[in-house]
């Protein structure tokens, strides 16, 4: 079908900003879609390989929704990058419409929101607006929700399913359109959101599959032998993908293979190199080098490797490294990225070939672990570029022979798994009962259950009996936290109840910081307070520095209505969310991210993970602190200090733009101490001499308003 068929159907909008991307007809995914009521407003789940089409899809229904029927779309993501990748492509193919995206503050309300015909938002923040009241809600008619498999994820799964579960009852006269990779029951999915499904396993590009092993690919029907000289897999498989003038995505199991694949690959890439692509490697080098105020040794690697054509990807880097590395790929400048599986999901980042070295994986708790057939199918989609590329090659690596017929058998000939729900568990349930009642949206245990029966766990799990006694264990122990009162049957959360429910924190995490609240408390105090949090998982690793600083921080421990003892917590040791508090407690007190990297054996992704988090985790323990009566200025004032990594003496300064914690030092240590100091007659030479002149200017300029 050409798009230009759909002109009495769809709003010129849509057909003119297809038309502008080079697309003139329609995949068979969309196609079906089309034919089975997509723009009639039926309920529909996509279930398709990556590059099939799926994302024009929900485009069509969002801008039928926006510009034929006057009302919302919304576009639900589970991961931040990729709400901000779909964000950018939207405004770049409609810049005449409202369109707003909302991933931040979990404590705002963001009334401006109103204002926009498209909202592309990420699953904790449209769930968190929920919970805040937001009255735009019942104006939606469309609602996208990007990557649904990701219902069987742990972390994400089980707030993605009561959300959509919630939007089903508030937005009731809403479309949904539900977009997820190939999965091995789409169609329960499909049954549970009462929506039509498209199935299909259209490629826009071949994609051939196979396993690697010593220098030659078996496919299912041919074998190839491949170009190069290199002994090591990976190393010979990347010569012969450059040798074909292509580019080479490889998938390890963690950040410390994907960094020794990269600097391994940088002996191979660089003969492939033109002198315009290594011009711009060195200049992409020395941006990522100086991603940070002082450059770690991380980054250092990683700049060597990038001006070799070569990249490591991994959640280490901070957030302007990523993205450097994602553009420059796109861009056809690297020619090979090592990530971590991170980079499957998400941000469209295709190669031509696609080698998923490590089917193993170690997790805390479950030790090695193999990978499922859906995560490395979903690796194996980034395998194969629309419109550079006529097949894609996706290959997993053996060993031994004898392990040719078993990888084979095990992932690419075998059924991809069940997505199933993961919401049924009392520290999960915990989180969304406590906002079922504080949002007043269910208030007795029947409704409760009468809820939780239309979730995915209620569809596939319809014995209800195990439910029941879950949620009357944490209705007791919400109750037992002070969070919730009961009359009668009714349910109905106290003020601090509300208030956990709208910072958007674990009950768990809010009962043991208000416990610790009323302790007495130094800085390391107040920061394994935030530390030892639900929020702050995964922490650092434990340190001799730690295990020593327990003896005197131990007693925050005590007097809690937290059980450390319950099978909940059964890896549970004090020591690494200690160790946290003390990197955290080194970052205030202006330690360098290079020093810190040393110090605790992590990258300086993981350290900025951490200060967002316990940015956050501040701001809600002086939220509950006003309630509960405390002094919160300690807390505020840590805040400030974490943000900027400072001393306590800095917080003055900081106040100015474009002084961060160096500059702040640097004035500090020139005898400027405060911002009143800066009103001094020779203090205009002085910042003029540490900053220049058109910095300095800028700088006092805002004197006059402070």
């Amino acid at each position: 079908m050409k798009i230009e068929e759909l002109r009495d159907r769809v709003p010129a909008d849509f057909i003119e900003a297809a038309l502008r991307q080079g697309i003139e007809r329609l995949t068979p995914p969309q196609e079906l879609a089309v034919e089975s009521g997509l723009l009639e407003g039926k309920n529909i789940v996509i279930a398709a390989p990556t590059a099939s089409g799926k994302t024009l899809i929900a485009e069509m229904g969002i801008i039928k929704a926006v510009v034929k029927d006057h009302r919302k779309a919304v576009y639900i993501a589970p991961m931040r990058a990729l709400v901000s990748e779909k964000y950018s492509d939207f405004k770049k193919q409609y810049p005449h419409l409202r369109i707003a995206m909302s991933i931040g503050d979990l404590d705002s309300l963001d009334h401006w929101l109103a204002e926009y015909d498209i909202i592309l938002a990420s699953t904790e923040k449209l769930d968190s607006l929920i919970r805040h009241g937001a009255d735009w809600l019942g104006s939606i008619g469309c609602i996208v929700i990007d990557e649904v498999h990701m219902l069987d994820d742990p972390g994400r799964g089980p707030t993605l399913e009561v959300l959509v579960s919630r939007l089903r009852r508030i937005c009731k006269n809403a479309q949904f359109i539900a977009l997820s990779a190939t999965v091995g029951n789409a169609n329960e999915i499909a049954d549970w959101l009462k929506a039509g499904l498209i199935e299909s396993d259209y490629r826009p590009v071949l994609l051939e599959k196979g396993i690697e092993f010593n220098s030659r690919v078996y496919y299912s029907e041919k074998e190839e032998e491949l170009e190069g000289t290199h002994r090591i897999p990976e190393m010979r498989i990347t010569q012969d993908t450059l040798e074909k003038g292509k580019q080479i995505l490889l998938f390890y199991s963690t950040k410390r293979n994907t960094e020794s694949g990269a600097e391994k690959l940088g002996d191979v890439v660089p003969r492939y190199l033109k002198e315009s692509e290594k011009a711009e490697l060195k200049e992409l080098a020395n941006r990522i080098l100086h991603s940070l105020d002082r450059p770690t040794a991380q980054c250092e690697k990683l700049a060597r490797d990038i001006e070799k054509g070569t990249a490591f990807h991994h959640s280490g880097l901070v957030n302007e490294q990523r993205r450097l590395i994602e553009d420059a790929f796109r861009a056809g400048m690297l020619k090979a990225i090592c990530s971590t599986t991170t980079l499957g999901l998400g941000v469209n980042l295709p190669a031509h070939t696609v080698v998923v070295r490590d089917t193993t994986r170690y997790s805390e708790g479950e030790g090695s672990e193999r990978i499922s057939v859906n995560e490395v199918t979903q690796l194996f989609g980034r395998a194969g570029r629309p419109k550079y590329d006529k097949y894609g090659r996706a290959l997993l690596i053996a060993k031994s022979r004898n392990e040719i017929e078993d990888l084979y058998n095990r992932y690419i000939s075998a059924q991809l798994e069940p997505v199933v729900s993961k919401l049924g568990v009392l520290p999960i349930l915990r989180t969304h009962i406590l906002a079922f009642v504080a949002t007043k949206f269910l208030t007795n245990e029947d409704s409760i259950l009468g809820f939780l029966s239309e979730t995915l766990y209620g569809y596939q799990y319809s014995s209800m009996s195990e439910l029941r006694s879950i949620t009357r264990e944490v209705l007791t122990e919400l109750a037992n936290w002070g969070f919730v009162e009961r009359k009668g049957s009714v349910y109905s959360t106290t003020r601090i109840g509300e208030r956990v429910s709208e910072l958007y924190i674990d009950p768990l995490s809010a009962r043991w910081i208000l416990d610790s609240l009323m302790k007495e408390r130094d800085d390391i105090a107040n920061l394994f307070m935030i530390t030892n949090t639900v929020e702050m998982r995964p922490y650092m690793k434990p340190t001799d520095d730690a295990a020593e600083a327990f003896m005197h921080y131990q007693y925050m421990l005590n007097n809690t209505s937290v059980n450390y003892d319950s099978e909940e917590l059964v890896f549970y040791d004090p020591i690494k969310p200690l160790s946290t508090a003390l990197m955290l407690h080194m970052w205030v007190n202006e330690i360098t991210e290079q020093d810190l990297t040393k110090a605790y054996s992590t990258t300086p992704g993981a350290i900025f993970a951490k200060i967002t988090n316990a940015d956050w985790l501040l701001y809600a323990a002086a939220e509950l602190g006003k309630l509960a009566r405390v002094n919160t200025r300690p807390l505020l004032e840590l805040r400030i200090r974490m943000k900027y990594g400072i001393k306590k003496e800095l917080t003055d300064l900081v106040r100015l733009q474009q002084v961060g914690r160096v500059r702040a030092r640097l004035l500090y240590s020139n005898g400027i101490r405060g911002v009143s100091d800066l009103r001094k007659e020779d203090s205009p030479a002085i910042v003029e001499r540490l900053f220049g002149k058109e910095l300095s200017l800028r700088i006092l300029e805002q004197v006059k308003t402070l």
